[in-house]
């Protein structure tokens, strides 16, 4: 009998250590989750600190649900919040674009607007709606633009989760490293208007092997809609009130990224001028038109030189405006209204 009682107070211990350790673990587990720098006995150099690798985090198990569910809608957006969406409800994207299309490796590919650290910029001065816009507010301005939809409700499961991803990406980055992440790389501005023809040859030298001949993109193998390498013009493709539909802000992201695989920031395969050039080509074909431009930019004078649609703050033609060159409406603002602009 005491046997008994001995082996039964062991295997009481037993498995009430085995709850103890289990409950220690989750609970380590969710400090990490909610707070990976807690276990850094050392804060990462700036020249030491790396980007999250997005594919290892996700097949580790360990990515927080929320971040998991925002990265599944940058990646897979038509199929969760776009026209591929099962519930009409929630078809918000309207065209066939993924936001991870244009950023780049998840958003985290440097040149490409990133999203890494985008987060703590928030709130900024938007000339497009002269007023502060929150992430939000930025994120459906692309819903709107950028994919040709609507605007997500900004309380929303999908919205929080966006939000959720990109702050994650940010997570312990140096401050050191910031504008590594920021926007665009720059260009010198070819001091002549796009001159379509070089934009061809370069477009069916550079691009058509991913983007078609047509500028049509190319489909992912299992789907019929979705999209490897996004469509540059046509109905599926961003509208007109986009930023890339800006020669000065397409020239600048083409020069960092494009061709996709073999030109990065530093290390670009195309000129100022190529990128400048295959911009315009690519922007001279049709797309979607969004609703009332006329209202963006209240203050006309904040609008970029390249903004393809008027009204603007001078007389320059809608054909400058789109094509360049646009040195001399930069010199028009410079000397009528104090103002220095880059694009």
């Amino acid at each position: 009998m005491n046997n008994f009682r001995a082996f039964v107070r062991a295997i009481y211990y037993f498995f009430s250590a085995f709850a103890a350790l289990l409950i220690f673990l989750f609970a380590g587990l969710f400090l990490y989750n909610s707070n990976p720098d807690f276990f850094q006995s050392d804060k990462i150099s700036a020249e030491n600190w790396k980007p999250k690798d997005v594919e290892a985090e996700l097949n580790s198990g360990f990515m927080p649900r929320d971040v998991k569910y925002g990265y599944q809608l940058i990646a897979e957006t038509s199929k969760h919040i776009g026209p591929l969406a099962e519930n009409p409800g929630m078809r918000y994207a309207g065209n066939n674009l993924a936001c991870a299309n244009c950023h780049l490796n998840a958003g985290t590919q440097a040149g490409s607007a990133s999203w890494i650290g985008v987060v703590q910029r928030f709130p900024q001065f938007r000339g497009r709606s002269n007023s502060e816009g929150t992430i939000e507010d930025r994120v459906n301005g692309c819903m709107q633009r950028s994919m040709n939809g609507e605007k997500l409700p900004v309380e929303s499961k999908e919205m929080r989760s966006i939000v959720s991803y990109m702050e994650w990406l940010g997570e312990g980055m140096p401050e050191e490293r910031e504008k590594e992440f920021k926007g665009f790389p720059k260009i010198e501005i070819p001091e002549v208007a796009v001159i379509l023809e070089k934009g061809k040859a370069l477009f069916a030298k550079e691009c058509a092997v991913c983007h078609g001949e047509n500028g049509q993109g190319q489909k992912l193998a299992d789907s019929t809609k979705a999209y490897q390498y996004p469509p540059l013009w046509g109905e599926d493709s961003y509208n007109n009130g986009a930023g890339m539909h800006r020669v000065i802000t397409a020239a600048q992201f083409i020069k960092g990224n494009m061709p996709f695989g073999q030109a990065t920031w530093d290390n670009p395969k195309l000129t100022d001028e190529e990128a400048y050039h295959l911009a315009g080509y690519i922007n001279s074909f049709s797309r979607p038109q969004k609703r009332n431009l006329e209202k963006d930019y209240p203050d006309l004078k904040l609008k970029p030189v390249s903004t393809p649609y008027g009204p603007w703050a001078d007389k320059f033609s809608p054909e400058q405006h789109k094509y360049g060159p646009f040195q001399p409406i930069m010199k028009f603002y410079k000397q009528e209204y104090g103002i220095t602009k880059s694009k």
